[in-house]
Formats: C-alpha cells, sequence, structure tokens
C-alpha cells in the first residue's frame, strides 16, 4: 500500500502532462528516445548474437563434426585394413600394413583436436576421453594378432576377432555417439547463428520506432501547422536505411546459412554415414573370409549394410539426390558405379569360398580388381564430401560478413535518430518558452 501511495505522484505529474501541449511534446520525446534507445540496444544484441553463433558453427560446430566422422571412419578403415592385412598370412603387405597405421594416426589427431573443441566434462568430452583409451587397448590387440599371425599360430585369429569385436562393439558406437552430438551441435549452431528471437525483437521495436516516428510528425503538422519538421525527417530517413542496412546484411546472412545447412552440411552428413557403411561392407567381407566357414554373421551384416547403401532410398542414392551441384552429384555417382562392381565381385567372393575354394576367395577379394573398386567407392565419396565442405565453409563465411560492422553501426544510427528526434522535438518546446 505505500508503495502505491509513492508511486502515485509520478502517475498524476505523468497524467497532467497529456493535458498541455508542452507535456505532449515532453512525452512524445520521452517516448521517442526510448524507443531509439531500445532499438540501438537490440540492433547490437541481434547482431552480436548472430555474429557469435555463426563463427560457433564454422569455427566450433562443424569442424567437431567432420573430426567425429573422420575418426568413425578411421576406426572402420583400420577395422577392414587390420582384417585384409590378416588374410594374406605371415608378413602382411606393406601397403596395409601403413593404412592401417596412417588410420590409427588419423584417429589420434582428430581425437585431441576434438578434445579442445568439447567442453570439459560434457558427454561430447567423455566420449573423447573413452575412445582415446579404447583405441590404445585396440592397437595393443591387433599388434599381438599380427605378431601371432607371422608366426603362423592360430590364436592370433582370436587376437583379431577380439580386437575387431572391440572397434565394432565399443569403439564405432561410441564414435556414432560422439558424431550425433556434433550433428546435434551443428543443428543447434544454425538456430543460434539465425538468432531468430533477437532478431523478431528487433525488427518488431524498429517497426513500433517508426510509427511513433510518423505519429509524431503528423500530430505536430496539425498543431504547428508546419508541413515538415526537418530533424524528425532525418530521424526517420536514418531509420529507414537502419531497417535496410539490417535487413541486408540479416537477409544475406540467413540465405547462406540456408545454403551451407541444404547444400553443404546435410549432404556431408548423409556421405559420411555412406562412407562409414562402405567401410563396414569391406571388413564384413575380409572377417567372414578369416573366419574360415564360421563367418556367417558377417555376412549377414554385408547384407543389411548393403542393403542400407544401395536401392531407389538407400544412402548413396539420397545423399546424390540432396547435392545441389552437377559435379559433387557425378562424384557420388561414380562411386555408386563402382560400388555395384564392388557388389558383383564379392558375390564371386562368396561363390568361391562356399564351394571350398578359400585361396581362391581370398585372392579374389584382396585383388587388384576388388581394390580398386572399393577405392573407386571410396574416392567418390570423398571428392564429394571435400567438394560439399568448401561450400560450407565459403557459405558460412560469406554469412558472417556485414554482422561485426551492423553490431557497431546499429547502435551508433540509433544514437543519431535520438539526438534528431530530441532536435526535432526541442526546437518546439522552446517555443513555449
Amino acid at each position: 500500500m505505500t508503495t502505491l501511495q509513492l508511486d502515485r505522484p509520478g502517475f498524476t505529474r505523468v497524467a497532467q502532462l497529456r493535458h498541455t501541449s508542452p507535456g505532449r511534446l515532453q512525452l512524445m520525446l520521452s517516448a521517442l528516445l526510448a524507443l531509439g534507445l531500445l532499438t540501438g540496444l537490440l540492433a547490437g544484441v541481434a547482431a552480436s548474437s548472430a555474429d557469435s553463433g555463426t563463427g560457433d558453427l564454422g569455427g566450433r560446430a562443424q569442424p567437431l563434426l567432420t573430426e567425429a566422422e573422420t575418426i568413425y571412419s578411421a576406426l572402420a578403415d583400420a577395422d577392414t585394413t587390420a582384417a585384409q592385412a590378416f588374410l594374406g598370412g605371415g608378413l602382411e603387405p606393406a601397403a596395409l600394413t601403413r593404412r592401417y597405421e596412417d588410420d590409427l594416426t588419423r584417429v589420434t589427431t582428430a581425437l585431441t583436436s576434438a578434445a579442445r573443441r568439447t567442453p570439459a566434462g560434457g558427454e561430447s568430452a567423455d566420449t573423447v576421453r573413452e575412445l582415446a583409451t579404447g583405441v590404445t587397448r585396440y592397437a595393443a590387440l591387433v599388434a599381438a594378432a599380427r605378431a601371432n599371425n607371422r608366426q603362423g599360430l592360430p590364436v592370433g585369429s582370436a587376437y583379431l576377432s577380439q580386437a575387431s569385436a572391440l572397434n565394432r562393439e565399443v569403439l564405432q558406437p561410441q564414435a556414432d555417439r560422439l558424431l550425433r552430438i556434433a550433428q546435434q551441435e551443428v543443428e543447434d549452431g544454425y538456430s543460434s547463428a539465425r538468432s531468430s528471437v533477437w532478431v523478431t525483437f528487433y525488427v518488431l521495436l524498429m517497426a513500433v520506432l517508426f510509427a511513433t516516428l510518423l505519429h509524431v510528425q503528423l500530430r505536430l503538422s496539425r498543431t504547428t501547422k508546419r508541413t515538415f519538421n526537418v530533424p524528425l525527417v532525418a530521424a526517420t530517413g536514418l531509420l529507414v536505411v537502419l531497417g535496410l542496412i539490417s535487413s541486408g546484411v540479416l537477409f544475406a546472412q540467413r540465405a547462406h546459412l540456408d545454403t551451407a545447412e541444404k547444400d553443404g552440411s546435410t549432404p556431408v552428413t548423409l556421405l559420411s554415414k555412406a562412407r562409414i557403411f562402405v567401410l563396414r561392407e569391406r571388413g564384413d567381407e575380409a572377417l567372414a573370409l578369416t573366419a574360415r566357414g564360421s563367418g556367417g554373421a558377417y555376412e549377414e551384416d554385408f547384407g543389411t549394410v548393403s542393403q542400407r547403401l544401395t536401392g531407389p532410398y538407400g544412402l548413396l542414392e539420397v545423399a546424390a539426390g540432396s547435392i545441389g551441384d552437377d559435379s559433387a552429384e557425378e562424384h557420388v555417382r561414380d562411386a555408386m558405379v563402382a560400388h555395384g562392381r564392388y557388389l558383383n565381385l564379392h558375390r564371386k567372393v562368396r561363390e568361391l569360398d562356399d564351394s571350398g575354394q578359400h585361396d581362391a576367395a581370398v585372392k579374389l577379394a584382396v585383388g587388384a580388381e576388388a581394390s580398386n573398386a572399393f577405392q573407386g567407392i571410396n574416392d567418390g565419396i570423398g571428392a564429394a564430401m571435400d567438394d560439399r565442405m568448401a561450400l560450407f565453409t565459403r557459405e558460412v563465411g560469406a554469412a558472417g560478413r556485414g554482422l561485426g560492422a551492423l553490431t557497431v553501426l546499429g547502435p551508433l544510427l540509433a544514437l543519431m535518430i535520438c539526438a534528431l528526434s530530441w532536435l526535432g522535438l526541442r526546437a518546439r518546446l522552446e517555443e513555449y518558452r
């Protein structure tokens, strides 16, 4: 009750101002100054939020997604390469050994980089730590398998099976979890970069300020019999300029972000999944041969993965359809053709192995023809991913242009609008003294 009594004099004074011409001018001036200052504040906040979100999307969220995909695909390729190298028996082919070691190097490098991009104590940081520990254990198991295989000891196959189980059942699911976290962060990054809430408030406030400026000028024109109040006309013009600059920068940012999402990160996500499945196919084939007649589970998994990749609704077809660029789509189409060749060769491998010609099946599986077909798939998908990542980088870079300048220019123009409003109404108030 006391508070209401203390507030009443203030409300009474404001109500009294409405009944006199100078009072109404003071109220209009206060409204314009308040709206102008709020518009400037929101201009800076909206532009700063959009700039920060765009920078985080391009500098942290999307790179984290790329690193997560690298970890996942390198783990899958290491599993495949280790199994292929094991098939030859004795000393592994040097090329496959180098590829396996390169895969592990890619994993550790990507994990180190991902660790810098993940907040401490979060799910992503925990996943990175678990992966780092698991990769060390996996490498030790593969080393044991290779050492026993060189000596012709059957236990080498058991070590390889343990390593593959660790890779597929623990490490790859962890990498998949990191990939899903990164994908969610990219989606959140797009939302943050667009700053829809702040931009909406900013646009609404500019509309209110514009309507208020017009209303004040119309009232002054009727009461003073003067057509124009030059400072207020200039303030209105500056507001229009601010609106045009803001809309140009923010609309351009959204257009570039939409292109980055539709033609950049979305195809990259689909292609990364396709590449992981292709690597899994190759690993299933090698592990089924290594198992020597007891690899039914691997062959069953090969069929499941192949169905996910092929057909009108397969990952490769969907990825090709999501790309709005002829050259990048052509890379995916090339990968699809190579994948068809690889599946035909795989059927021959299974026919040979099922008919008791294991050595011939191994020779075909690790031979030049199958290796070239598999490499053609990888090359096509990799080239398309590189192309889409380059587009994403360009579009996000373009989306950030002008936002930093708007962070400064918006509040500055709003202050100038306030100053012109003060000049325009101050001159009218002086007439009553």
